[in-house]
């Protein structure tokens, strides 16, 4: 049962790693770490501006048609 777990638990961490699901996670852990006081974006505010900030790259390839 632990080998099934091991792997259901890898299967999760390469999911949320491949999604970007784990980045908020990342960044609140570094907030977290640097500043204990500082305030946290919400998700919502992170997703728009990871959005943001990939969409203003011209290397991402995002553009009007």
């Amino acid at each position: 049962m632990s080998r099934v777990r091991a792997a259901l638990a890898k299967a999760r961490f390469l999911v949320r790693e491949f999604s970007g699901e784990a980045a908020y996670d990342r960044y609140v852990a570094h907030a977290r770490t640097h500043d204990p006081d500082a305030r946290v974006m919400t998700r919502r505010a992170f997703e728009r501006a990871r959005t943001d900030a990939r969409e203003a790259d011209p290397r991402e390839g995002f553009g009007c048609c």
